[in-house]
């Protein structure tokens, strides 16, 4: 089973403030866009907090930190601020809906 649920809702900064149901959109990011701008990508997560909303549900926020290498070997750090929704669905946990906010500031690392 799918740790995402095929219906899947999300706010995205690439949604433009859009609820986006549903896989093709990410599916077209990961064929499309993510695997062809970066050489190597690396995410951290940050000071997660679960709160449990009964047996079957759970709500986790964190801060993640993704480094990666752009196509011209530079290194590059972004942040966002997180928070997934988990639902348990036939003894398996799934996200549900994903909400991303991304920091403006954007470290370059000059090496």
């Amino acid at each position: 089973m799918r740790a995402v649920d095929s219906s899947l809702t999300c706010f995205l900064p690439g949604t433009c403030g859009n609820l986006v149901e549903g896989l093709d959109f990410h599916k077209f990011l990961f064929d499309n866009v993510i695997s062809k701008s970066a050489r190597s990508i690396s995410a951290h997560v940050l000071n997660p907090y679960v709160h449990l909303l009964g047996n079957n549900a759970a709500c986790v926020a964190y801060t993640r930190v993704t480094q990666y290498i752009d196509r011209a070997g530079l290194p590059h750090t972004q942040q966002s601020e997180d928070t997934v929704v988990w639902l348990k669905q036939n003894n398996s946990w799934q996200i549900v809906h994903v909400h991303r906010s991304v920091s403006q500031d954007k470290i370059e690392i000059g090496i």
